[in-house]
């Protein structure tokens, strides 16, 4: 019977926290509204939005159907009816979204609600240049309400908009050039001299997902081709990254002018790491150090530093 008690009173605890974390921990989407964008083009960003918020925040989306078996025929486009729409569905945010053109812009505003409040924990405009620019914005705008930060602050590689890149110098496109300066410092080889010497290389690059991989001509104690790839671990303005170069290294050494024998030529593997400043921009500057092996008969090895711009 003790048992019996106990138990009957454990759940009388946890099933009323458990149907409560249930319940807030729920977001609404309401039906998008707009005048004068067709049909097809709205439900197409309205199902954007949906997938991108499921994908960006930890609550719940209260599926569409259900959105809808409450709203009836009925048009919710403003806070007071968000606040009630949101006590029907049990949610703890309510989210509004309005499309309206204006020229050949679509002026994107929306708005979080907080249910048990009806206040705004958010209040955000942005524009979206043309039909096909509502990609980037509504994933942006997912990411604005499933942080609660304004939709400014979360430029990423892959996700700028074409009014940005019309009013800065932030840009979608990823293919770069550039160069980059330094000192190359030898570890092993290159005739026991430990002196620094300058190096200057030229950059062809390209981004696609995650990775850079490009091709690399340097002056560096001789001359230099690799072809390299490296792992970006952002895709903000501050992107740390690592990866290897392999290529051609022929390095200048003061026995090739008597003809000693031995060949200052050889594959070079290298190891890189850095970081990319400025990463969403048509420019980067960037920060690098490389370790760098030519197995060549001299066996050098040397550590690069360089700094540059693409």
């Amino acid at each position: 019977m003790k048992k019996t008690i106990t138990l009957f009173f454990v759940l009388s605890i946890f099933i009323p926290v458990i149907a409560q974390d249930s319940t807030v921990n729920k977001i609404a989407l309401l039906p998008l509204i707009s005048n004068g964008i067709d049909l097809a083009s709205v439900q197409t960003a309205e199902s954007i939005l949906r997938m991108e918020l499921s994908n960006a925040s930890t609550m719940n989306i209260i599926s569409e159907k259900k959105t809808l078996a409450i709203l009836g025929n009925e048009n919710c486009a403003d806070e007071d009816c968000a606040k009630e729409i949101g006590e029907k569905l049990e949610a703890k945010q309510v989210l509004l979204c309005k499309l309206n053109p204006l020229g050949e812009k679509i002026i994107v505003q929306y708005v979080l609600v907080e249910t048990s409040t009806g206040n705004n924990l958010l209040s955000e405009r942005a524009t979206a240049t043309s039909l096909e620019d509502i990609d980037a914005v509504m994933k942006r705008v997912a990411i604005s309400v499933a942080k609660q930060k304004p939709f400014n602050t979360n430029q990423e590689v892959g996700n700028i908009v074409g009014q940005e890149s019309l009013e800065s110098l932030r840009q979608k496109a990823r293919y770069n050039f550039g160069v980059g300066f330094g000192y190359l410092f030898p570890s092993d080889g290159y005739d026991n001299d430990n002196k620094k010497s300058f190096t200057i290389n030229g950059y062809f690059d390209y981004e696609i997902k995650d990775y850079a991989v490009g091709l690399m001509l340097g002056a560096r104690k001789g001359f230099a081709i690799n072809l390299y790839g490296n792992y970006l671990f952002t895709k903000s303005d501050f992107c740390p990254y690592a990866g290897g170069a392999l290529g051609f290294h022929w390095v200048a050494h003061e026995g090739l002018l008597s003809d000693d024998g031995l060949d200052g030529d050889g594959i070079a593997l290298g190891i890189q790491g850095g970081v990319r400043l400025f990463h969403t921009y048509n420019f980067q500057i960037f920060i690098q150090g490389e370790y760098i092996m030519t197995f060549n008969d001299y066996n050098d090895k040397a550590f690069v530093f360089t700094i540059g711009i693409l």
